[in-house]
């Protein structure tokens, strides 16, 4: 597997490879050709090294078991970060190691899958950081990432798009979509917007007023 590359002035985002169900090596080359630093959470280690990846940091708590130097003989140069703190997942952990960095935007992959309530945690918690990061979580079927409150962007007729919100979300408009939404509510457990799709080729507009709302896109 191609090593990434450096990217001049970190303009493209980080890349996070988590613990959850692996993606498609087409998905994974794509995103390590461009991604300006990659990083691994202690779990995954073993498995992203049988993919025969370079990594720039792996970061976790490290187990009594877990023998540090023998990846960092197998990845020197290898920046390795310990993160003890129990109170934040190792995704989190991830995220905040970007920010002190001074990265702005991160894909990550491996999230989704492997456990349900892994994957309801990492999706959700992305909401927390939207001042800070700009991040976009990925696998073989969706893309998911955290609505500004006026949204645009081209899409082809009949995208499955899923509007997901993180608690309630108020006035939600929508231009271009199957089921239109005009200056109403989702609220999580009670009434979301998944399974919607574009009608015709063309902007699709989202924009809300108040609240948390994460879009899916959709590859079936």
């Amino acid at each position: 597997m191609s090593s990434h590359h450096i990217v001049r002035d970190d303009q493209e985002p980080a890349l996070i490879i988590a613990n959850g169900a692996a993606c498609s090596m087409e998905l994974l080359g794509q995103l390590l050709e461009w991604s300006p630093i990659v990083v691994v959470l202690d779990n995954a280690i073993d498995r992203v090294l049988q993919l025969d990846i370079k990594i720039d940091v792996l970061l976790g708590d490290f187990d009594d078991n877990f023998d540090v130097e023998s990846y960092r003989e197998k990845q020197f140069p290898l920046e390795v970060v310990h993160t003890p703190d129990q109170d934040k997942t190792d995704l989190e952990k991830a995220f905040d190691y970007l920010i002190e960095k001074g990265h702005k935007a991160v894909n990550v992959i491996w999230a989704t899958g492997k456990r349900a309530d892994h994957t309801i945690t990492n999706i959700t918690n992305i909401v927390s950081y939207r001042n800070q990061l700009k991040i976009v979580i990925l696998d073989d079927h969706s893309k998911i990432f955290l609505l500004p409150n006026s949204f645009e962007k081209w899409y082809p007729a009949n995208t499955p798009i899923s509007l997901i919100p993180i608690g309630k979300v108020s006035g939600i408009t929508t231009e271009n979509l199957f089921y239109p939404l005009n200056d109403e509510a989702l609220t999580m457990g009670y009434r979301t917007g998944s399974s919607n799709h574009v009608t015709q080729d063309g902007i699709v507009k989202i924009s809300h007023t108040e609240g948390d709302l994460l879009l899916m896109e959709c590859f079936d």
